[in-house]
């Protein structure tokens, strides 16, 4: 990797102190919404120890909420901050490509 391409790299990470803003979308207590909030709760945990908010919402209790936010598909997890914004569908097993999707990763 080129040293310019780095430095981008760097400039676009959000910096290591960031709160992330998140709110994930599910449908009841079903296993995948189940699995999903356990998931993202233990990717939290390890990857942003203090410096998150996540607030599930529970389109079936909420449906304005969803409403709103255009949810199609649950579970979603919508990173609000820090930008740019990003959903992310599914039961969040793939840590990878959460982090990937939070920004916490670079694709190689």
């Amino acid at each position: 990797m080129s040293e310019i391409t780095e430095s981008m790299d760097e400039w676009l990470r959000p910096p290591a102190d960031e709160k992330y803003v998140l709110r994930l979308y599910i449908t009841g207590m079903t296993p995948n919404s189940r699995r999903a909030v356990e998931n993202i709760k233990n990717i939290c945990e390890q990857h942003l120890q203090g410096r998150y908010e996540l607030v599930v919402i529970d389109i079936f209790q909420q449906p304005t909420l969803a409403e709103g936010e255009q949810i199609i598909a649950a579970p979603t997890l919508i990173k609000q901050l820090p930008h740019p914004l990003r959903r992310l569908i599914g039961d969040m097993s793939n840590t990878e490509k959460v982090l990937l999707g939070l920004d916490l990763r670079k694709q190689d």
